[in-house]
């Protein structure tokens, strides 16, 4: 007998979505299972009729994984409607989704992939995957900022991590961060009294971009071992 899965976990599978997006898929009432709407607590398998937007899923799919650099003007959104969406822009072949956004106004470094528990692994907080920035300012930076900085500053009621910085020149840092709050890079600095005026995003984890030779708005497909070294 097959054991069923719990819908999220079946949904991350499948390639849709990591597990946290699927519940808020659940959530927002586009899913549904065998012709009703689906409750976090349904457990399914391939012989259930499952949907999401209407579209059937047909179960797991092969595990995936590109890197993709993204240029400014594209929202990691992946909304259909919206010419600036990232979706027009990924692998026609295999159902990807971004591996930690970028926000619109920043470039670098995106991982594409079907691997609903590999995202977890990457993006959730227990598991401490840094990334690295390359941030330029407004202004000259002064002899405290990197320290500041590195200590942890207040962002959306919370007091960012501890974290590496270093000064590269009079207008820009490279910052090493283990955390993902919304646009944060961007908060703390601004809590420091700069502007950023580019975003870079250089490496996740073990893959870094400068070595792939991408173009912007260019993908190539990867190994997980690129990412993550055993």
């Amino acid at each position: 007998m097959i054991e069923k899965t719990r819908l999220a976990k079946y949904l991350a599978h499948a390639g849709i979505c990591s597990r946290k997006q699927a519940s808020r898929l659940i959530d927002q009432g586009i899913v549904t299972v065998n012709a009703r709407p689906a409750n976090h607590i349904d457990h399914v398998d391939d012989s259930d009729d499952i949907r999401v937007n209407g579209e059937r899923i047909q179960g797991a799919a092969p595990l995936v994984y590109f890197a993709y650099h993204k240029p400014v003007g594209i929202d990691c959104k992946l909304n259909q409607t919206d010419s600036s969406s990232l979706i027009h822009h990924l692998p026609q072949t295999t159902r990807v989704y971004p591996i930690g956004r970028l926000d619109k106004d920043s470039r670098g470094l995106l991982i594409l992939t079907n691997d609903g528990e590999f995202c977890n692994q990457l993006i959730h907080p227990d598991f401490h995957q840094p990334k690295r920035y390359l941030v330029t300012v407004d202004k000259p930076l002064d002899d405290n900022f990197c320290q500041t900085m590195a200590n942890g500053v207040p962002v959306d009621k919370h007091i960012t991590l501890p974290c590496t910085v270093e000064k590269i020149t009079e207008h820009q840092f490279s910052i090493i961060l283990k955390q993902g709050l919304n646009r944060q890079i961007r908060k703390m600095a601004h809590y420091c009294g700069y502007k950023v005026t580019d975003l870079y995003r250089e490496q996740i984890a073990h893959l870094e971009l400068t070595p792939l030779n991408l173009a912007e708005n260019s993908y190539q497909q990867i190994n997980k071992s690129d990412i993550l070294k055993n």
